[in-house]
């Protein structure tokens, strides 16, 4: 059989522990069989961004304003633990954190629907997507450890040299503190891109955020998507029969509880981490949810929502059987090639992607899935499949 051929290559980012050895299953079985795959490949897993100092993050997300598209595997982000188990010289700031601080833009998250997996809140009867945005707040915070007694300030030194003080607090003994900051430019982006992106869906568009308790920060993201909005978006919004609707956090939450789904939610940073894994989960699990980061640029990065998948990388390590879910990893390939034929205008990698896609959630239709699905679905008698004999089953499909 003849290979599809590729135009451009793709950015391939390569990550961490399970979804590592994911990774190049999906490669092995289901890609290169099928296409000619051009990749510029960059090592994002610990030891060689330690090994760089970081520098194959930054190189990473460049390479993908160059090309435009790339695909992403799940990365570590270490903390104390990882420190140790990987002799880090540095606890390395969130991988994801750095590529949207370079590209911008936002992450828009949606879970995989299948038959036979059945969502948790019964009344919800269409996918929820979530917008979340990709710059700032706590993944770009600075952090210190007050040892004792003392005043912790925000300090503001303009560029004539005036300077602006904050109280934080006045502690009495020791504590912790945070400054987190985003740019009235990366929110316009978001809020843009939040805009667009309803529009070219046709969904109503919810955002949220805490602006009764941050007055300040939060309410600047209720301002700048208010006037964005009025000035240039109302009435298209009208036009094609959609809404735009603000409210606090909490009160999303409870809302989504209760409604049919249909919509797209927006999120700050890590509102947008938190609820999009409670989205994937609630409608079957982690690993199916799909990821894509737009840039208002026109650049596009693809991953899975979830983790590296760590307890299961140690059973693989130990020489035991795993079965693990690659459905939103193989998603984040046929995004990304999906998008890299539009680009290019290559017909045939799109219909691939598409097929592979389908070929996936056929398998699973079929009642062959991995362990977590199996554990959830309405099907009767499940056939439960290890990691690579899953991948396998969809190879199948797809010849």
């Amino acid at each position: 059989m003849e290979k599809i051929r590729m135009n451009t290559a793709i950015v391939e980012m390569d990550g961490d522990e399970m979804t590592r050895i994911l990774w190049k299953m999906i490669k092995e079985h289901l890609l290169f069989p099928f296409v000619d795959l051009k990749t510029e490949y960059y090592d994002l897993g610990l030891q060689y961004r330690d090994e760089t100092n970081d520098q194959v993050t930054i190189d990473a997300a460049l390479a993908t304003k160059k090309h435009k598209v790339a695909v992403k595997c799940a990365t570590i982000t270490p903390n104390a633990a990882r420190m140790t188990e990987y002799t880090l010289k540095e606890m390395w700031k969130s991988p994801n954190g750095t590529i949207r601080a370079i590209l911008d833009g936002t992450v828009f998250r949606a879970p995989i629907v299948v038959k036979g997996i059945e969502p948790c809140v019964k009344n919800w009867e269409k996918p929820i997507v979530i917008a979340r945005h990709a710059y700032g707040d706590v993944y770009k915070a600075s952090e210190m450890k007050i040892p004792g007694a003392g005043k912790a300030e925000i300090v503001y030194t303009a560029a004539d040299g005036a300077v602006s003080k904050t109280l934080i607090h006045d502690f009495d003994g020791p504590g912790i503190v945070q400054g987190m900051h985003n740019l009235e430019s990366s929110i316009e982006s978001f809020a843009r891109s939040c805009f667009r992106y309803a529009l070219d869906v046709k969904q109503e568009l919810w955002f949220a955020t805490k602006d009764t308790i941050s007055k300040q920060y939060d309410h600047t993201f209720k301002d700048i998507f208010a006037e964005i909005y009025e000035k240039e978006f109302a009435k298209a919004f009208e036009n094609v029969g959609i809404t735009y609707f603000y409210t606090l956090i909490d009160d999303a939450v409870a809302r989504v509880m209760k409604s049919k789904g249909g919509f797209i939610w927006a999120c700050k940073n890590y509102d947008g981490d938190v609820m999009s894994d409670m989205i994937s989960s609630a409608f079957g699990s982690l690993a199916m949810m799909t990821s894509v980061l737009v840039s208002p640029e026109g650049y596009y990065e693809y991953e899975a929502a979830h983790g590296t998948v760590q307890r299961h990388y140690y059973k693989h390590l130990a020489g035991e059987e795993t079965s693990t879910n690659s459905v939103a990893t193989i998603f984040a390939w046929s995004g990304a090639l999906r998008k890299r034929g539009e680009l290019d205008g290559n017909s045939e990698l799109m219909e691939f992607a598409d097929r592979l896609e389908k070929a996936t959630l056929s398998t699973i239709e079929s009642g062959k899935m991995t362990k977590d699905l199996a554990l959830i679905t309405t099907m009767k008698t499940p056939t439960v499949l290890n990691s690579e004999d899953f991948i396998i089953a969809i190879a199948k499909n797809l010849k």
